[in-house]
Parts: structure tokens; C-alpha cells; sequence
């Protein structure tokens, strides 16, 4: 094509990026590739290829990992952890340090490799993916180095498994190494089978950067090998990125075994277009949003709602955009669309999209003739309901509806199991603020989309997993309270005695459910007896229908949320009140309850009273950040309620332990579903009665009383809830952990661990941090 024909048909001409120097890398390497482990590469073991997606050629063959691989890997992180944690923050930060300027000095090897071995265009590789990962290094060596000072009172948690994907190979490998190394932990990773080639090249910056031996661990293979690191009982934590299916199953498969995890899943998240919007820029932010690395990212803005009044001309501008992407060779600069990822992957686009309901628009636009390439596609005119609005499809596929009223669009929005990430355009930054906020997602950008940075913390609600990676709340999943706790000893109710003591009327003291004291649905009591023999009344023993009307009625109190921390501050200042009123009345009741002197009751009533104020105190003042983000704009990680919080109080302190549970979760605008003290639940049952007194709104805080053991699964396993904590020294732990799995709500459990809840465990930002979400909204500014 000469110069007067390119002008004509505007045309891009190939700039294609050279492959030699990473070629020459995978044949240095013998093209055929071990483990690293403690320092070293392994001899190759048994091989599996990794391929081109473009081509199909296979780049180089890699070791499938076995048990022993992985137990070697773990024992050399846990060899090298004590040393490593101890070194001063100033030393941890050198090497990450080292690790962001390596990842510079070699971003053009490591960019090319990752678009031959993932698919993606070098334009994104070479312009986000490794610029991030360098970015992520400085960052960290940053907080490594700060840790001292900033973080006294936390320490790392030892060797933590860490399982990164195939869409986003080496820039998941840097979220999660570098906050693990600047705390003090040492890793164990196993990169994606598709995509293991830029992680074995990190290996080589390790060790140009003097890392110590064993920090980093790196093993290969398929899906066993991650179900190896999962399970293995050496680990003290496990992250994952992934899909919501392997999350609930890593959720089950280390339910009660005291691993920290947090997990960043999939998503379905909305594209919001307000007829006020800029309608070409909101489209040029699509095609990122969607077609970006194909459609293969978690947060592709992949449902796309657009207000009805421009509906059609936005969709008509759309489809001619669409037919100008080019979609070819991943080493081409002029490429819009690379490969996906594997045949299995495009061929389960294809079966998603045969026989969909809706008008389906594929692209204009030629594919290669190999490789493993998808169109660009849009699908309108379907109903919220159809499976590809619900479903995650990852690839390269936009769904579309329509909406009339912001309050529709909110509603559409949060019609999904996910929970990830939201794009809002308009130009009327009053309705994006006012929107943003209402959307269940981790993630929200104004006027944008797909922007990430160390600093701003990213992850998902709902099934899209739980935790934080990126900022100072991306820590917290990292590092630990210092000091151990003691085991906690069961407590059991007191026995009915030979000789019972009855004395005055018959008290049967009933569920607290909506702001209404309420009869067991299963019609059961049991009796509550002193450690002297005395009857103390009955209490109503909850069924899995009462945890059930629980939920439902905190379900109707939801705009407690949407209350200011002024006014929730208020009401627990009067709810402590009121607590003070009645003290001697309650320092009795725990007296008879629990046996303990006069004193010592009295002090857990006056301690109570004190934690209401605490956590009044704390509703107005737990504010957000504005993050320092790299680009004309900002990054506000705002703390949002979690929404409804089931809680299995503390046994050995009945009123002290209720407290402490129902001040942060309405503190911070939850609703919470309590479960009494078991030993012990008179406490909580005379305390409603200040519930009643103190202008809290019916369903915001309910009580249920009843065996913890019986109530755990109900609770645990709602859909409509959550969150769960579990206080109780009942062992409970495993089974709330497991039963989470449905819904993959966050759950905060002792596992058989005291908690000294007159002192500083008692309360505290630890509280804080489980009763609110933190919820990221880019806003940039400019022209």
C-alpha cells in the first residue's frame, strides 16, 4: 500500500513490535522451564506447553508441579519468613526497591512476553500492564518502610499462597507479592497454566535483586497444583483472583482452618449512560470498558445500561465504532483487539452466545485467519433477566437494556449476584455523586473507566469476593494484631439442679425481632438456672424461621444506612443513657447470671455504658481517604455499611460481649441480627428492653436467644446476609466459614480464640474495618 492509498482509505499500516530479545529469553532458558524454589530453578519435570493464542506455537514447555514441589516451596517460605519479618522496614524496601527498577530496566522484554504468552495487544501490555507492576513495587517499598512507625501494633502473618490468573498474569503477580513482602510475609505463587511465562521471568529480577532466598516461591501447573496450595496446612493465608466458582470453592475448602483469605472474583458490572453524558466520550471509554485485553478482565464494564431517550443513537454510534477496531496480531501497535487467551475459552463465548435471546451485532471487522480471536459484539434488546445480563461471559461480548429514571438505573445496576466495579457518565456531576455511592460495587468511575493504582484499594461485595488489594486498606489483608490469643473454654449452660429454687412469677423472656418482642415460631423455652440452684425465667430458643424473620425485618430497616452518623451517634449516646439508668438493675441480673462478686458485675455494666459511647463517638469521625492517584483527578475510598451483620455474641461476657457487637455494626449504618449469649442470655433480653426505650428503629438491631450450634447454619448460610462474627466459644469457626460459601459473605470468627473484651480487643479499628466496606469512586476532572 503506497502513501496516496493510505490516505484514502485511512487505513492503519502494521507497526509490528519486535519479538526477538523475548524469543532469545525463552531459548536461553532452554525452552523448557522447572520451579523456582528457594532461590533456584528446579530441574524440569513433567511438561505441559504454554502457547501463543495468536499463532497456536508453543513457546516454551513448563513443569507441572507436584505435592512434594509444593511442600518444598512452603517449607523454603517458612525457613525464610522469620528472617525475613525481622529485617527493619528501610531493608524490606530496598529490595522492592530493586524489584520496580528491575521491572523497568526490563519493561520492553517483559511487555513483549506478556502479549505472546496472554494474547493481549503490546499497546496495553507495554502502556499499563507493566508500568502498573512497576508502580506497585515503588508503592510498597513505600508502606515497607513506613510499617514501623505507621503499623506498630501489626505484624506480618507468615507464609501466605497466593493464586493469580491468566488475564492479567504479571500485574496480579506484583498486587499480590509486593504488600506480602513489604509486611514481612514470604509467598508461595502459582501463576495461571495459560500464562506462566512473565512470573518465571520475575524469578530472574529476584534474584538480580538479591532477594533473599525462599521469599518468593514460584511453582507452575494446572488447577491441582492451586487445589495443593489451598489445602495445605503449612499456609497462613491464601489469595486468590479468580472465578467465583473456584472462590466458593477455596472458601469451603479452608473453612475452619485459621488461614487468613480474601478473594477477588468475577464480576457483571455496569455501564451506566445518562442521556446528559457525553455521548463519544462515554463510547471511547466502552471500548476500553469491554474490548480492553478482550473482554478478559473481571471488571469489564460488560453490561452496558443506557438511559431509553438516546438509547438508539447511542447504540448506532457504538456499532460504527465497533466496525473500526481492529482485531489481529498482538505484537502489532496499530491492534485494538488481540487473542484470547485459549480455544476453550473463545469456544465458551460461542456457546453462551448460540441461540441468546436479543439482537446480536457482531463487528465488521476481519479476523486472522489462525489464532484464537473473537469479534467485538453487542447484544441489545434484552431483558434483565436473560442469562448473558446475569452471567459473566469474559470475553469480548457487551450486553445491553435500557432504563427511563436514575432510580431505575440503580435498580438494574444492583440486579446481580456480582459486585465489582461500576462505570457513571454524565456531565451532571450532582446526579453521578448522587448515583455512585448507591451502587453495590467495590469500584465505581465517573467519567471513566479501568483505572487502578496502588494507592486506591480495589475489590469487590457480594459474589465478586471480599478483601482489598492496593492502598492502606490492602494491608489489613497482610498483617495481623500483634501477640497471640489464649484458647477459649467452652461454656455451657448451667444445669437444672436436684433441688431447684423457684421463686415469684413465671418470666419467659421472648425473641427481640423488628422492633417487637416476639414468640419462638417453634414454640421451644428453656429454662435459665443460677449457679445456686435458682430459677432465673426462661428463654425462647430460636429456630432457623426466627433467623429467617430476623433477617427479613432488618431487611426492612435498610434506611438505616442511609442515616448520618450524627443521628446514629445520638441514638447510642442515649441508648448508654439509658444502660447507666439501669445499672444496678443489670449489674444483678449478670450478678445471679454468672456468679461473678458485685464488683466485678458492676464494672462489666459501667464498661458497657463506656463502649456505647466509644462507638457513638466513632459514627461521625471513621472517615475515608482522598488517595493520591496519578492522574488529574481523585480517588475517594469512602467506608460504606456492609449491610446486614449476623453476630453469635461472646458467651463468657454476656452484656459487655452484646455490646461490643451491636455498637460498631450500627455505628457505621448496618443492621444486626444477634445472638444472645448462650449460657447467659437474660442479659440481652433485658437489654431490648432499652432498644425499645432509646428511638432505635424497629429491625435495625434484633435478638434471638437459643443454642449457637442449632442457629450457626441459618445465619451463616442466609443469602440476605453479609456478614457473620462469631464471638461464641462454641466451636463455630469451620461451620460459619463453610456455609458463607453460598452467598461469599465476609465472616469474622475467633477461631477458638479468647478475646479480652474489657481491654483494647474489645473495641478499636478492627471493629470498624469489619463493619464497613470500602467503596473506591474515581472522579477526574478537567476539559
Amino acid at each position: 500500500m503506497n502513501v496516496p492509498e493510505i490516505f484514502d482509505t485511512m487505513d492503519y499500516g502494521p507497526a509490528p513490535e519486535s519479538a526477538a530479545e523475548a524469543l532469545a529469553w525463552l531459548v536461553d532458558g532452554g525452552s523448557r522451564y522447572g520451579l523456582f524454589i528457594d532461590g533456584a530453578m528446579t530441574e524440569p519435570g513433567d511438561q505441559f506447553a504454554s502457547k501463543n493464542p495468536a499463532t497456536g506455537e508453543v513457546l516454551a514447555t513448563l513443569t507441572q508441579a507436584t505435592q512434594e514441589d509444593v511442600d518444598a516451596a512452603v517449607a523454603a517460605a517458612r525457613k525464610a519468613q522469620p528472617k525475613w519479618a525481622k529485617l527493619p522496614g528501610h531493608a524490606r524496601a530496598k529490595y522492592l526497591y530493586a524489584l520496580a527498577r528491575l521491572v523497568q530496566k526490563h519493561s520492553r522484554l517483559l511487555a513483549v512476553l506478556e502479549s505472546l504468552d496472554n494474547g493481549k495487544p503490546i499497546r496495553e501490555s507495554r502502556d499499563i500492564d507493566v508500568p502498573l507492576v512497576a508502580r506497585h513495587f515503588y508503592y510498597h517499598a513505600g508502606m515497607a518502610q513506613l510499617m514501623e512507625a505507621e503499623l506498630p501494633d501489626r505484624e506480618a502473618l507468615g507464609v501466605c499462597g497466593q493464586i493469580v490468573p491468566w488475564n492479567f498474569p504479571l500485574l496480579m503477580l506484583a498486587w499480590k507479592i509486593a504488600p506480602a513482602l513489604a509486611m514481612g510475609n514470604t509467598v508461595v505463587l502459582k501463576p495461571a497454566e495459560y500464562t506462566s511465562m512473565t512470573a518465571l521471568l520475575f524469578a530472574d529480577l529476584c534474584r538480580e535483586a538479591g532477594l533473599p532466598k525462599g521469599v518468593v516461591n514460584i511453582v507452575t501447573g494446572d488447577g491441582h497444583v492451586g487445589e495443593m496450595i489451598v489445602r495445605h496446612e503449612g499456609l497462613d493465608k491464601i489469595a486468590f483472583t479468580g472465578s467465583t466458582a473456584v472462590g466458593r470453592f477455596i472458601r469451603e475448602a479452608t473453612a475452619g482452618n485459621g488461614q487468613s483469605l480474601t478473594l477477588e472474583l468475577g464480576g457483571k458490572s455496569p455501564y451506566v449512560v445518562f442521556d446528559d453524558a457525553d455521548l463519544d466520550s462515554a463510547i471511547e471509554g466502552l471500548v476500553d470498558a469491554i474490548w480492553f485485553n478482550q473482554g478478559q478482565v473481571c471488571c469489564a464494564g460488560s453490561r452496558l445500561l443506557v438511559q431509553e431517550g438516546v438509547a438508539e443513537r447511542f447504540h448506532e454510534k457504538l456499532k460504527r465504532r465497533m466496525d473500526g477496531l481492529r482485531v489481529g496480531d498482538p505484537l502489532d501497535k496499530c491492534i485494538d483487539v488481540g487473542a484470547m487467551v485459549d480455544p476453550v475459552q473463545r469456544d465458551r463465548v460461542v456457546r453462551l452466545l448460540d441461540g441468546s435471546a436479543g439482537e446480536v451485532y457482531h463487528a465488521a471487522t476481519p479476523l486472522p485467519e489462525q489464532g484464537c480471536y473473537y469479534p467485538p459484539t453487542l447484544v441489545t434488546g434484552l431483558a434483565p433477566s436473560d442469562a448473558l445480563m446475569q452471567e459473566e461471559i469474559f470475553g469480548p461480548v457487551l450486553v445491553s437494556t435500557t432504563f427511563r429514571t436514575p432510580a431505575e438505573a440503580v435498580e438494574l445496576a444492583n440486579d446481580s449476584r456480582y459486585g465489582l466495579a461500576a462505570s457513571v457518565w454524565s456531565e451532571n456531576v450532582n446526579l453521578a455523586l448522587d448515583v455512585a455511592p448507591k451502587l453495590a460495587a467495590g469500584v465505581i468511575w465517573v467519567n471513566g473507566t479501568n483505572m487502578f493504582d496502588a494507592a486506591a484499594g480495589f475489590g469487590g461485595v457480594r459474589e465478586s469476593g471480599f478483601g482489598r488489594e492496593g492502598g492502606w486498606e490492602g494491608l489489613l489483608a497482610y498483617t495481623r494484631p500483634k501477640g497471640a490469643r489464649k484458647p477459649l473454654k467452652r461454656l455451657e449452660p448451667v444445669a437444672a439442679p436436684a433441688e431447684p429454687k423457684v421463686d415469684g412469677l413465671d418470666r419467659t423472656a421472648k425473641l427481640y425481632i423488628g422492633g417487637k418482642q416476639a414468640r419462638p415460631d417453634g414454640g421451644y423455652s428453656q429454662a435459665v438456672w443460677s449457679a445456686k440452684g435458682e430459677l432465673l425465667g426462661h428463654v425462647s430458643r430460636a429456630n432457623r424461621k426466627d433467623v429467617r424473620n430476623a433477617v427479613e425485618a432488618a431487611r426492612g430497616a435498610a434506611g438505616w444506612g442511609r442515616t448520618t452518623g450524627h443521628l446514629r451517634a445520638q441514638i447510642l449516646y442515649y441508648l448508654g443513657e439509658n444502660l447507666s439508668a439501669r445499672a444496678g438493675e443489670f449489674a444483678d441480673r449478670l450478678r445471679h447470671l454468672t456468679g461473678a462478686p458485685a464488683k466485678a458485675a458492676a464494672e462489666e455494666v459501667e464498661q458497657s455504658v463506656s463502649r456505647l459511647f466509644t462507638w457513638a463517638a466513632w459514627a461521625d469521625k471513621y472517615d475515608g481517604a482522598a488517595k493520591g492517584v496519578p492522574l488529574r483527578g481523585i480517588a475517594l475510598a469512602m467506608n460504606e455499611p456492609v449491610g446486614i451483620v449476623g453476630a453469635f455474641c461472646a458467651n463468657e461476657a454476656p452484656l459487655l460481649g452484646l455490646v461490643s457487637v451491636l455498637g460498631p455494626a450500627l455505628a457505621m449504618g448496618n443492621r444486626l441480627v444477634a445472638v444472645a449469649s448462650e449460657p447467659y442470655p437474660l442479659a440481652a433480653t433485658d437489654f431490648y428492653q432499652l432498644l425499645e426505650t432509646s428511638d432505635v428503629p424497629g429491625g435495625v438491631a434484633n435478638i434471638l436467644t437459643g443454642k449457637h450450634e442449632e442457629l450457626a447454619p441459618h445465619l451463616a448460610g442466609h443469602l440476605g446476609v453479609d456478614a457473620v462474627w462469631s464471638f461464641s466459644s462454641s466451636d463455630l469457626s469451620g461451620l460459619i466459614e463453610r456455609e458463607s460459601a453460598g452467598n461469599l459473605k465476609r465472616t469474622w470468627v475467633n477461631n477458638g480464640r479468647a478475646r479480652d473484651w474489657a481491654g483494647a480487643e474489645g473495641e478499636g479499628r478492627a471493629f470498624l474495618a469489619a463493619a464497613t466496606e470500602v467503596k473506591t469512586i474515581w472522579v477526574p476532572y478537567g476539559e
